[in-house]
């Protein structure tokens, strides 16, 4: 699995039901209200791709299945 940069992360994240909770510094929070699910996601340059460990972590914190991350 590769890494996307952050900009793709957040449209997928919205597009399967999240929405911004709030923000800190560089870092945007998504909430899905129906899930209860939050998903930090690090904004340190939106068309770079995410680190590969934190791009699995955020995957894995969605609850969403990998395929949508493709």
């Amino acid at each position: 699995m590769r890494s996307l940069p952050a900009k793709r992360v957040i449209q997928i994240l919205k597009e399967n039901g999240f929405v911004l909770a709030r923000q800190k510094g560089s870092h945007v929070i998504f909430k899905n209200s129906r899930t209860g699910t939050m998903v930090p996601v690090p904004l340190h340059g939106r068309s770079r791709p995410i680190h590969i460990g934190t791009f699995l972590a955020i995957v894995k914190q969605s609850k969403l299945p990998k395929e949508k991350f493709r």
